[in-house]
Parts: C-alpha cells; sequence; structure tokens
C-alpha cells in the first residue's frame, strides 16, 4: 500500500468538497484505519479509495456538531475566517488566526 504524505495538519479548519459541513482537523491516520463495516456503508460513487491520509475532525454543519472521518481526497481548506462553534475546538485548541488553531498543550502562557 503506497503512503502519501499528508496534506492537510492538525489545527487547519477544512470543509468537505461534497457534503455541507466544515471542521477542525484534530488527529490524521496515514492511510484508511476505520472498519471495514464503516468504510462499506459509504455509498459505492463517493466512497474513498483506503491508500491516502484520513483526517478526524471536530466537524459542524448548519444543524449540529459532531466528530468525522474524511479522507484527503474529500477535504479543501475552508477559507470563510468562520470561527468554529464546536465545543471540543475550545477546550483543546486556540484560535491562531482565520484558519489555523493551535493544541492549548502546545500553548504557551
Amino acid at each position: 500500500m503506497v503512503r502519501h504524505a499528508a496534506k492537510f495538519q492538525i489545527g487547519q479548519v477544512v470543509r468537505h468538497r461534497i457534503y455541507a459541513f466544515r471542521g477542525l482537523i484534530f488527529d490524521v491516520d496515514p492511510t484508511f484505519a476505520n472498519t471495514e463495516e464503516w468504510w462499506q456503508s459509504i455509498p459505492e460513487e463517493v466512497r474513498p479509495r483506503k491508500d491516502q491520509p484520513f483526517y478526524h475532525l471536530y466537524a459542524e454543519n448548519d444543524e449540529t456538531e459532531y466528530v468525522a472521518y474524511v479522507s484527503e481526497q474529500n477535504l479543501v481548506l475552508d477559507e470563510t475566517g468562520e470561527p468554529l462553534r464546536h465545543p471540543m475546538v475550545g477546550e483543546e485548541f486556540e484560535r491562531i488566526d482565520e484558519s489555523f488553531y493551535r493544541p492549548r498543550d502546545l500553548a504557551v502562557h
């Protein structure tokens, strides 16, 4: 299996290329690391390849906040500049600028 360098990093704000949600990356898997059942539950016409980075997001849409697991091919940088409202973002991260947050345990106070 070929491993690709991750395009995005922890703390970046991204949005889904197809579905209407955005989020903050809080972890990265170099390749798919979820269950086969989860992968098979994705409609085949939009099912991502497994041989790419997958990102754990504190995600939000217009209705709710949740945790998402998204392939690199389905993410783009979010350029809205809007702050995220997901409660875990404020607990674990500090906003640096419009598109980047720093983990609080790395923040110098």
